[in-house]
């Protein structure tokens, strides 16, 4: 695993009200603490930095970038994390993956951790749990743009999904083999857009964060 070097820059506030905040999360920032000190720079604390009240309700993984949501009140967090709880929170992420892939599909394959190599994760027939992803592409070559909704969300899911498929996302450290890994500066992978009930009214709102890539 290399150092943490997280970017450094201006906390980016996609929406702000007296319930939620919505923010842009930069690739290679972790949304909550790691352990030790030298871990203890993540999303979550710089929002609460400038938003006390602030509270977690959902992460993406390190180097994945784009919308995450907290909540200002308990009220909303505990009206938030029901809605993810119960998959109703609506999420479209970007990727760029090694390969040509066209047309659409799913990818339905049960995920566990990989014991003897996390935060890696595996399929695993008989004892993950369920995982399934719906793709679009979006755009086909030698690499192609690929819209993508999970339906569940487990760890490292679109990951693990993609390399699965055949078509690694790239950058990706853990999943991509050595010409998909240097393929791309980052991981290109990207939370374009969340859509929740508002805690206040419940009526859909949704964020979007202008894709990096």
């Amino acid at each position: 695993m290399r150092a943490y070097d997280p970017p450094r820059g201006p906390l980016a506030v996609l929406y702000q009200d007296h319930e939620l905040l919505a923010g842009d999360k930069p690739p290679g920032l972790l949304s909550v603490p790691g352990k030790g000190p030298e871990l203890a720079d993540c999303l979550l604390s710089r929002v609460v930095a400038e938003h006390p009240a602030a509270l977690l309700v959902h992460r993406l993984d390190r180097d994945t970038s784009g919308v995450m949501v907290f909540a200002l009140s308990a009220h909303a967090q505990r009206h938030l994390g029901l809605q993810f709880e119960k998959r109703q929170a609506r999420k479209v992420y970007v990727a760029e993956v090694w390969g040509r892939l066209e047309g659409e599909g799913v990818v339905d394959l049960p995920l566990i951790v990989d014991w003897p190599n996390r935060p890696r994760q595996k399929v695993d027939h008989d004892h993950g749990r369920a995982a399934q992803t719906a793709w679009r592409a979006k755009r086909s070559g030698d690499t192609s743009r690929v819209e993508l909704r999970p339906k569940t969300g487990r760890s490292h899911q679109l990951r693990v999904h993609m390399a699965e498929l055949g078509h690694p996302i790239l950058g990706d450290p853990f999943y991509a083999p050595p010409e998909a890994l240097k393929a791309a500066p980052r991981l290109m992978l990207h939370a374009r857009k969340l859509a929740v009930r508002h805690p206040d009214g419940g009526y859909s709102t949704e964020f979007r964060a202008k894709l990096p890539f």
